[in-house]
C-alpha cells in the first residue's frame, strides 16, 4: 500500500499496536504524527524513524483534552497542508468484574476509551473536509462485540464501535470514511494485563489459530482501512482475533 503524500495522526503511538501502526504507516510513505502522553518514549521512536529517512513527528497528546487534539491537528496541517488519516488507538484497560469497579475507575476507562475517540473524530473533521476526505480508524476490541469480565472496558469499546458507524454515515458525503478494528488478545503489555500468564493456555484453546496476535498483524488491518485500498469500506468493523468470535 502506497501512502506517499498522506498525512496521518496516531494516538497512543509509542508502544504496542500504536507503535506498530506508526512504523507501518511511515514505512508506506506517510508522514505520521505520533501522538502520546509518553513524551520521552514518543520522541525516541520519532527520532529513530526519522533517522531512517521516514517522516515522523512527535506530538504531545492527552486524548481526553480537546485542546491537545486541536493543537495536534493544527501542527500537522500547518506543516503539511492536509490531514488524511486518523488512528484512534490510545486506550486503557483494567481487569475487574463489575462489583469491584469504583466510580472513578469507570470514569477513567470511559474518559480515555470513549471520550478520547469522540474528541479525536471531532477534531479532524474540518481538516479532512479541507483535504477532500479521509479515513478514520478507531481501535475497539472483541470486548466491544461480546461479553467480557471487565464491563467498563467492554462498554467503552462497544461505544467506539457504534460511534464509528455514526461518523461513517454522517460524514460520508464529505468523503470521510470511518471504521473500527476489533482485536482479540495481542502480544503487548496491555494484552498481558488482559490475559495474565495463568490464563493464556485456556485462552489459546478458544482461538482457532491457536495463538495471540502480533501487534504488526493488527497494524496491517489498520493500514488497509486507512489506505485507498479500502475506498468502498466504511461503517463496518474488522475483527482480527484468530477466529475466536466465530468459534
Amino acid at each position: 500500500m502506497n501512502l506517499k503524500g498522506k498525512v496521518a495522526l496516531v494516538s497512543g503511538g509509542h508502544r504496542g499496536i500504536g507503535e506498530a501502526t506508526v512504523r507501518r504507516l511511515a514505512a508506506e510513505g506517510a508522514h505520521v504524527g505520533l501522538g502520546d502522553i509518553a513524551v520521552e518514549a514518543g520522541e525516541k521512536l520519532a527520532a529513530e524513524l526519522t533517522a531512517k529517512g521516514q517522516s515522523v513527528t512527535f506530538l504531545k497528546l492527552d486524548v481526553t483534552k480537546s485542546a491537545d487534539w486541536d493543537a495536534a491537528v493544527k501542527s500537522l496541517t500547518d506543516a503539511h497542508g492536509r490531514l488524511d488519516i486518523l488512528v484512534n488507538n490510545a486506550g486503557v484497560y483494567q481487569r475487574k468484574p463489575m462489583h469491584e469497579i469504583s466510580e472513578d475507575e469507570w470514569d477513567l476507562i470511559m474518559d480515555v476509551n470513549g471520550k478520547g475517540v469522540f474528541l479525536g473524530c471531532k477534531a479532524v473533521l474540518s481538516a479532512m473536509r479541507a483535504s477532500g476526505g479521509g479515513s478514520i480508524v478507531n481501535i475497539s476490541s472483541t470486548a466491544g462485540i461480546r461479553a467480557s469480565l471487565s464491563s467498563h472496558y467492554g462498554a467503552s469499546k462497544g461505544a467506539v464501535r457504534l460511534m464509528s458507524k455514526s461518523v461513517a454515515v454522517t460524514y460520508a458525503k464529505d468523503g470521510i470514511r470511518c471504521n473500527s478494528v476489533h482485536p482479540g488478545p495481542v502480544e503487548t503489555i496491555m494484552g498481558y494485563e488482559a490475559v495474565p500468564e495463568a490464563l493464556r493456555a485456556e485462552r489459546f484453546a478458544g482461538i482457532p489459530l491457536g495463538r495471540f496476535a502480533q501487534p504488526e498483524e493488527i497494524a496491517s488491518a489498520i493500514v488497509f482501512l486507512a489506505s485507498d485500498e479500502s475506498s468502498f469500506i466504511t461503517g463496518t468493523e474488522l475483527i482480527v482475533d484468530g477466529g475466536a468470535t466465530a468459534a
